[in-house]
């Protein structure tokens, strides 16, 4: 006891950050972000919502514009706002569009041919901003959201404040655990993860079943790009072989298709992703039911990987045009190091490998094509901790991976907050172009 007493702070917060950070969601989460504005909004209300109009920020409308909503067949941010004002519980937040009905997506999909779902941009600072109005004749409820996906910051009703809370970060880089993280280094996320006692984190398993069930239902449905589905296939056809690295690429590419693709099953999320929260979980799920490893190793290695992929993302902004799928995959990479070897130097110089490989891939917003992001990540983990095993890494004098992990990290965040915002602004114009709003 008396060696990790002083260290219980510290791991009350590790604690506290997975728990708000690694949490079920149903489809992803800027189109549910929209949807659970809207219901709250007709909570508020307490009429029949005769019309809707939305304002969100361009990097929200980036990442929600070609993504399936659960339960509906549609893609983008008009359906989702309107089948939440319908049918939408706004006590399950992420989880908001849980228990819609089929006659609820009828009426939604009604208003939408009626033309009164209406939708902007809005010019804020915010990365992240969804701001919904429902009406009822003269009556009407604004519900604004920021910096996080059910982050309510303002609640009007004809005219009045009901609620409001101004303390948003209104600037390019969210630092929602800023202070929180700050002056922690990796070394202390990996001793954490392979000493705390298990109990205290034996809710992260969670993420393994919900995630597992995800990909499943990927396999076995039509969902986005099915590429889990299709390397299964090549697989009997003898394209390719049946191994540790197939597995992991079909099972974790299999959760992802089924997101994108509309599935009605939640996924268990990292830093507000349902993308990112499959990453950071499947290949670890894969590696610990191929080497057959105990249930308290495998929360141990979920745990290091989900508050790996955390404590990087710290260092990014909410959306960005990095794609984060990177950063989850590289707590994945420490969660199957851990699994192989035990030690921090594996670890360490896998997540090392990782940056010095797929760090700069780019978000082209939210879509069936975020499997292959997904999947392409997955396989650059396993590479990584395979070289790794092997005392392999890639140097401090290549790029920006650095001698010290923890200042490859800051690199990371620096080119993402910085470095990309030129990027981020190209992919945003090309995109719009695309369509009208």
């Amino acid at each position: 006891m008396g060696k990790t007493e002083g260290k219980k702070p510290v791991w009350d917060m590790f604690i506290q950050t997975v728990k708000k950070e690694v949490v079920p969601a149903i489809g992803c989460t800027e189109p549910i972000s929209l949807a659970y504005a809207a219901a709250l909004g007709v909570q508020y209300l307490k009429k029949p919502v005769e019309r809707i109009e939305s304002r969100v920020s361009a990097n929200l409308l980036k990442n929600g514009m070609g993504v399936t909503v659960p339960g509906t067949g549609m893609t983008g941010l008009l359906i989702a706002v309107a089948v939440g004002a319908i049918g939408g519980d706004p006590k399950k937040k992420h989880e908001v569009l849980k228990n819609v009905t089929g006659e609820q997506v009828a009426a939604g999909k009604k208003m939408l041919v009626q033309n009164k779902v209406k939708l902007t941009v809005a010019d804020v600072p915010n990365i992240l901003y969804a701001e919904v109005t429902v009406f009822y004749k003269d009556e009407y409820v604004r519900v604004c959201i920021a910096d996080n996906h059910t982050n309510v910051i303002r609640i009007i009703k004809n005219d009045s404040i009901l609620f409001e809370h101004n303390e948003t970060k209104n600037n390019a880089v969210d630092t929602t655990e800023k202070l929180l993280f700050q002056g922690i280094r990796a070394k202390e996320v990996f001793d954490f993860s392979v000493q705390v006692p298990l109990e205290e984190i034996a809710f992260i398993v969670e993420a393994g079943q919900m995630n597992t069930s995800l990909s499943k239902s990927g396999m076995e449905g039509d969902y986005g790009l099915r590429i889990g589905a299709m390397l299964q296939r090549q697989i009997e056809s003898g394209l390719i072989s049946e191994n540790l690295l197939t597995l992991i690429l079909m099972r974790t590419a299999a959760a992802s298709d089924a997101r994108m693709g509309g599935a009605s099953l939640p996924a268990m999320t990292n830093s507000g992703s349902g993308n990112q929260g499959i990453a950071a979980t499947m290949p670890v799920m894969v590696v610990a039911e191929y080497l057959q490893v105990k249930q308290e190793d495998v929360a141990r290695a979920l745990m290091l990987s989900h508050l790996m992929a955390i404590y990087i993302h710290d260092k990014l902004p909410k959306l960005s045009a990095l794609c984060a799928v990177t950063t989850a995959s590289m707590g994945a990479a420490a969660g199957m190091a851990w699994l192989f070897k035990r030690d921090f130097e594996t670890v360490s110089m896998a997540i090392s490998n990782m940056i010095g490989d797929v760090a700069g891939m780019i978000c082209d917003g939210a879509s069936n094509s975020c499997a292959m992001k997904v999947s392409t990540a997955a396989a650059s983990a396993y590479k990584a901790v395979l070289l790794a095993m092997e005392g392999t890494r890639v140097s401090g004098s290549e790029g920006i991976v650095d001698d010290e992990l923890d200042q490859s990290i800051i690199n990371i965040g620096q080119i993402a907050s910085k470095g990309m915002l030129q990027t981020d602004q190209q992919i945003l114009e090309i995109m719009l172009s695309k369509i009208a709003i």
